[in-house]
């Protein structure tokens, strides 16, 4: 059985305008099949459904598909991020576009359905926010569910290190990430592979994805540079009052310290990647949701093995005792209840303990990611961030104004004046930064502080 393509072209001949195509890809960089997304792109179909995690920056990334005016409907975890790495799905594309944003893990459950034969399934993430309206709802053991349809695909296009002609395939490090889940939702599935080899050269151990779900493999023409995205934060503190607070290096220090030995951490995006920096010699093991379990610190890109990265594509290190896996196996750790902290960033924080990080006005779309995910079992949800907007407005607020992510589910925030606890009193003030008293960090924030401070031995 012989599922070689001669090219990128004649693998994806057969798409036609109207088609749903999902493409993998983790991040804005990082495991994107570019030749195959490059040919779809280079047929100018129309009318086309395009499913994936994000849309990614680069003329062979989804992103061109949409800015081509290609695609009438988006299904993707990420349609703009702040900070615009390549702006809202919405404005880049030339036609009216309807977008679904759907947390990551969904995504890859809602694609596993399909292969499962499962009509629909119930899932807790999410039922508390505006991407779930609409949807049914059932509670079961006290809980509240949303029903969530599976998700079919006609076409999936991803990419791994290695296939044999059957198309069984290899993945290497997090590169795996969306990949089975993708071909599991599939119709038909085409791969786009650094290396080529015989039946029989990959040892059973070896096969990641059994070829019973590859219909068509592609070696890629040109060997792929190695991409990163290296968001290294300014050593510069923010001015409060006249005075400086705690750098992102700082803060980032300071939330690993609070963080148990013998525990399980999950690191969101943004300044909660920076605490991977800071616990050398620490037993504690981080878990991200792109497929890794016991990454290390933050790398400079000459020092980087292309398929190990965070959940914010950054280069990592390993630790021993490593694991890599994809998304689904990466979710079903989180949501199970494995995990003993979970450090996410946040556009605002609110009296109750609610938060919102995945959309806000300006952004125009959203960033949903696996946040809504790793809150159904967060262990210990801590809250990295600045204390103030830039322009002075106070992030930690009576009642959030965006869109929220988790209702009423903080337990600790930590920003670079302070260290604030969640309990029955409401929000409690443990600690200030050097140089600032609570009078200070009341005045600097609009919801009521119990003032409460720990007592340093």
């Amino acid at each position: 059985m012989d599922k070689v393509a001669t090219n990128a072209a004649d693998a994806v001949a057969d798409i036609d305008s109207g088609s749903v195509i999902g493409i993998a890809g983790f991040g804005v960089i990082h495991g994107f099949p570019v030749e195959l997304t490059a040919a779809v792109r280079a047929r100018e179909l129309r009318d086309l459904t395009i499913v994936c995690n994000s849309l990614g920056r680069d003329p062979a990334h989804p992103v061109s598909i949409v800015q081509a005016g290609q695609a009438s409907r988006l299904i993707a975890a990420f349609s703009a991020r702040a900070g615009g790495v390549a702006g809202a799905a919405t404005a880049l594309s030339p036609v009216p576009l309807d977008v679904e944003l759907v947390p990551q893990g969904i995504l890859v459950e809602r694609l596993r359905a399909v292969a499962a034969g499962i009509g629909a399934f119930y899932s807790p993430v999410g039922q508390d926010t505006v991407i779930t309206g609409g949807k049914e709802r059932r509670a079961f053991g006290g809980q509240t569910y949303v029903l969530e349809s599976p998700l079919h695909l006609d076409y999936a296009l991803i990419y791994a290190r290695r296939a044999d002609r059957a198309g069984n395939l290899s993945f290497r490090g997090t590169s795996q990430n969306f990949g089975p889940s993708f071909a599991k939702g599939a119709r038909v599935v085409i791969v786009e592979v650094d290396e080529l080899v015989e039946v029989g050269e990959l040892a059973p151990g070896e096969v990641d994805l059994p070829g019973i779900f590859v219909d068509r493999v592609v070696q890629r023409a040109e060997k792929a540079e190695p991409l990163w995205r290296v968001a290294r934060e300014t050593a510069e503190a923010r001015t409060y009052l006249g005075r400086p607070g705690r750098t992102a290096t700082q803060l980032a220090e300071r939330i690993a310290g609070l963080l148990p030995e013998g525990s399980y951490v999950n690191l969101g995006v943004g300044l909660p990647t920076m605490v991977s920096d800071h616990l050398d010699g620490r037993d504690v093991v981080l878990h991200a949701e792109n497929g890794v379990l016991g990454y290390g610190t933050r790398l400079a890109p000459e020092d980087a093995d292309p398929d190990y990265y965070n959940a914010g594509a950054e280069p990592v290190s390993l630790r021993p005792g490593a694991a890599v896996f994809d998304s689904t196996e990466a979710f079903e750790m989180a949501r199970s209840g494995r995990l003993t902290a979970v450090v996410l960033g946040a556009f605002q924080v609110d009296g109750r303990g609610s938060f919102a990080n995945w959309t806000t006005p300006q952004m125009g779309g959203g960033a949903i990611g696996g946040a809504m995910d790793l809150l159904v079992k967060p262990g210990r949800l801590i809250i990295a961030m600045w204390h103030c907007e830039r322009a002075g407005q106070p992030k930690i607020v009576n009642a959030c104004q965006y869109d929220v992510t988790g209702t009423e589910c903080v337990d600790l925030i930590v920003t670079d004046l302070a260290v604030i606890e969640r309990d029955g009193r409401g929000l409690v003030l443990r600690e200030c930064a050097p140089g600032f008293e609570p009078a200070d960090i009341a005045r600097l924030t609009e919801a009521p502080l119990v003032v409460d401070l720990w007592t340093v031995p």
